[in-house]
């Protein structure tokens, strides 16, 4: 069993925001994968289908961002997913917009919803696919900045960035996340 984490915030206004590129990337995953996300348990929207007689999970935990390991934990000891059969794609401010990197393991860096998990999981180590969205050079502060949308030049790149995650995501269904890592890095 695998579950894909898209990290967010619920609700309309937080659309389309730099922190919300994980769930554009599980959006995205489900349209590719055909797995809807027509579930919600766990204070979490999920969808459930089978990639190469595997089952897998989709999720947008429908907490806060600094709340998500409160959604995370109680699905994955429903489901008994363990946690190196998890990814969680989030935003990173220390990568620029449009790249991605792939990661095992590491500390969580300044993210409060990286900071949850860790708290709820009990464990750094779990596969990570951290989306750039660079650091604000105007002077804004980092919570502006993050709850802010994307400039006209950015979409491209960040599109691009969306699209690498969700394939690295659908590689890792029938791949090593390893293999996946160096192909995606």
């Amino acid at each position: 069993m695998k579950l894909i984490i898209g990290l967010g915030n619920p609700g309309k206004q937080y659309e389309s925001t730099r922190h919300n590129v994980g769930f554009m990337a599980v959006d995205q995953l489900s349209d590719r994968l055909n797995i809807p996300l027509d579930r919600t348990k766990f204070n979490g929207l999920y969808g459930i289908g089978h990639i190469s007689g595997e089952k897998v999970i989709l999720l947008k935990p429908l907490t806060y961002m600094n709340l998500s390991g409160e959604c995370i934990r109680p699905l994955m000891e429903y489901y008994e997913v363990d946690d190196n059969e998890i990814v969680v794609i989030y935003d990173d401010l220390d990568i620029p917009t449009g790249k991605i990197r792939l990661r095992t393991k590491g500390s969580a860096g300044g993210h409060n919803g990286i900071k949850s998990m860790i708290q709820h999981l009990g464990t750094q180590q779990f596969n990570r696919v951290r989306v750039g969205i660079d650091r604000p050079s105007n002077g804004m502060t980092i919570t502006d900045y993050v709850l802010g949308r994307f400039i006209e030049e950015e979409q491209a790149d960040i599109q691009s960035a969306i699209k690498q995650s969700a394939e690295a995501c659908e590689k890792w269904l029938t791949a090593d996340f390893n293999q996946v890592m160096n192909e995606f890095n």
